[in-house]
Parts: C-alpha cells; structure tokens; sequence
C-alpha cells in the first residue's frame, strides 16, 4: 500500500513538475512542498521502523532497512526538485 501510495505521489508530483513551466514560482513552491513532504513521509516510516525493533533481534536488520528508506525518500525528493529546477 505505501508503495502504491508513494508511487502515485511521485507520478503525481512529477507531472506537476512539467505543468509549472507556464505558472508562477508559487505552484513550484508548492510542488517543491510536496516533494519534501514525500521525503518527511519516508524518514517517518524509517523512524517507525527503528522504533519498534528497539532492543530486538531484528534491530540491525530493521536499522539498515530505515537508513535504506530514508536515502529513497531523499533521492525522490532530490530528482523531483531537480526536475523542477530544470523546468523554472
């Protein structure tokens, strides 16, 4: 589901990032917003990941896993603001 969810997001946004070219830099503040929120929506799914394996077994693995989760979030993030800048 957060796949599926992040998927559309990143669609979404992206194809915000090609209509901006004829609109004010108010939608590219606005999608730049988005994409930082699509970062945060990352590193709070990895914050949660850590969290629960607190103390357990699996908490190594789980602390790979959320760094893995956090550099996704901020290359999605990176590579739609560079698509914006491109577009500005």
């Amino acid at each position: 589901m957060n796949k599926l969810l992040n998927s559309a997001l990143v669609a979404s946004l992206a194809g915000l990032c090609f209509t901006t070219a004829a609109c004010d830099s108010k939608a590219t503040k606005e999608a730049k917003t988005q994409a930082k929120a699509i970062d945060e929506s990352y590193e709070a799914e990895a914050d949660l990941k850590e969290s629960l394996a607190k103390g357990g077994p699996d908490e190594k693995a789980a602390h790979n896993e959320a760094e893995a989760l956090r550099e996704k979030g901020e290359h999605i993030k990176d590579h739609l603001v560079n698509e914006l800048d491109d577009v500005d």
